[in-house]
Formats: C-alpha cells, structure tokens, sequence
C-alpha cells in the first residue's frame, strides 16, 4: 500500500506541475502580446466577462469590452508599451481556476513622453474549453 500512495502523490504533483505550466504558458502570452503591442492577441487572452482593477483608474473595468475602449482612447492620445518584464511568479492552482501574481517592470510611451512602472498584478486565470483564459487582472503599485 505504500508504494502505491506515493506513485498517488508523484501523479497528483506531475498533474500539478503540468497545470502550473499551462498557466505559466497563458501568462507568458498574455504579457507577451501586451509588451507587443499586440491588442488583438492581448484581448483574445481575456474572457468576455472579465473584470480589471487599476490603481491609474477610478473605477473597475468590469469587461473585456470596457477595457477594450479604455485602451482606444489611451492609443488615440499616443499611447504605447516599449517593454514589459515579468518576474518573481507565483502560481496557486484552486480547481479550475488560477492565481498568477508577479512583479511587473513596464515602460511606457504616452505622446512623446516614456515613463517606467514597477507594479504588481495579479491575473486570475479559468479554464476555459481546453485554454487558461485571463478573467481578473488587478495591478497595484510596487512598494518601495
């Protein structure tokens, strides 16, 4: 009986690791598309329903399409992404969905002026039809 408990938990954390890749893949593409300035790819990493909170707003964003219209807007006045490095991730499994938390150093064009951020944010990932779709994004300051 114990050989077989312990080859239960080697599948049960292979099973895991496996997951935790997937979303790490989600998250890899969803900052990779925003760092492109790929809009069509970085919205379709998002679901319908999602919500956003960001500190640079003042109010959730409770749909991809608010979103969506918030990012015209900030692209008519010059807005553009220069580079976006991702570090410090953490991933926590909870059923069918997933907490993506990272540190986050973006640079940023608005116009003619560049600026570098360094957040946090935490992307809530669901899986969706045999994908990990983005159905919550919070973005925070980074402390000093």
């Amino acid at each position: 009986m114990p050989h077989r408990q312990n080859h239960n938990n080697e599948t049960a954390m292979t099973s895991t690791l496996h997951l935790k890749e997937h979303v790490q893949q989600a998250a890899n593409e969803l900052i990779a598309a925003f760092a492109g300035n790929d809009t069509e790819a970085y919205f379709a990493a998002f679901s319908e329903d999602a919500t956003f909170l960001f500190y640079t707003l003042p109010a959730p964003l409770l749909s991809r399409a608010a979103y969506q219209e918030v990012w015209k807007g900030w692209q008519a006045d010059g807005f553009a992404v220069l580079d976006c490095q991702s570090s410090n991730a953490h991933i926590s499994l909870q059923g069918d969905v997933a907490i993506f938390m990272h540190d986050v150093a973006t640079r940023v064009r608005f116009g003619s002026e560049e600026n570098q951020f360094h957040e946090r944010e935490t992307i809530v990932f669901r899986h969706d039809g045999g994908r990990w779709l983005a159905c919550h994004e919070h973005l925070s300051t980074q402390p000093e």
